[in-house]
């Protein structure tokens, strides 16, 4: 389905995700704390919007806030929280790791993908962190990931339209390039049009805008800014959204 997109929507709370679905989400992304950029959800939590949700989640494997540059201690339990998702049915796993000079920890990550499988892994947005995010595209094709959360370099997508359009590109037949950061309502069709990306991740309003993967190296998995939002409202969101995505396949179908 060539002008089908994929809609990936950021939950925290149980009440989020079954809404997300509602609206029309095709995929979660599961975390905690997403005030602080997101960390790993707990096994209770992953295990109930398990039992509640039919479409697909990918869960984030983080295990604190702060950079991606993990201990030894930090690695284990990233490899243990990977083995819980699995066992609690998850479809896809979340995780970044870098080394101390900004670079792609290809070893590390690619032991971690090898883990994960047969789910497939997507490099968050630690790849944005990266001076040279060419390089570290090519870096991330040698883990074995099947995908890239990336707003260009930028806090949010819409400020590297460019950037993520020549990364897609660059990508095309050997790994997804999945925008976001920021991206909302006002912006996903623009953003969609620009890049030609085939998947968006959205979190409709519910994360701190405030966080970005500069600096502290925490991320922001924010779509808007705006405080955390009802789940009436948040059904409202991802439901236009989705309309909207459906809405640019429509379009590009007649081309």
């Amino acid at each position: 389905m060539p002008n089908h997109f994929v809609l990936e929507i950021c939950v925290e709370s149980l009440d989020h995700a079954i809404a997300a679905e509602r609206g029309g989400a095709h995929r979660l992304e599961l975390c905690s704390d997403l005030s602080s950029g997101g960390i790993t959800p707990s096994a209770g939590f992953t295990q109930t919007v398990r039992r509640h949700l039919r479409i697909p989640i990918h869960v984030l494997i983080r295990p604190r806030p702060g950079d991606f540059c993990y201990s030894d201690h930090e690695l284990e339990i990233m490899r243990n929280d990977i083995l819980a998702a699995k066992q609690l049915g998850m479809d896809g796993i979340v995780l970044g790791i870098l080394h101390q000079n900004g670079g792609i920890d290809i070893e590390r990550t690619k032991s971690l993908v090898a883990l994960a499988r047969p789910l497939p892994v997507t490099f968050h947005r630690a790849f944005d962190a990266s001076e040279n995010l060419e390089t570290s595209l090519e870096d991330v094709i040698q883990t074995g990931a099947s995908r890239i959360l990336t707003s260009g370099g930028q806090p949010r997508a819409m400020d590297a339209l460019p950037v993520l359009a020549r990364l897609v590109q660059s990508a095309k037949g050997r790994i997804l390039l999945m925008p976001g950061g920021g991206i909302n309502s006002e912006n996903v069709a623009q953003i969609v049009r620009a890049t030609q990306a085939k998947e968006v991740h959205s979190s409709a309003g519910t994360s701190n805008p405030g966080l970005a993967t500069h600096g502290n190296g925490s991320m922001d998995n924010d779509d808007a800014d705006r405080p955390s939002i009802q789940s009436a409202l948040f059904e409202q969101e991802v439901a236009q959204l989705a309309s909207l995505l459906g809405g640019v396949s429509r379009d590009q179908s007649v081309i």
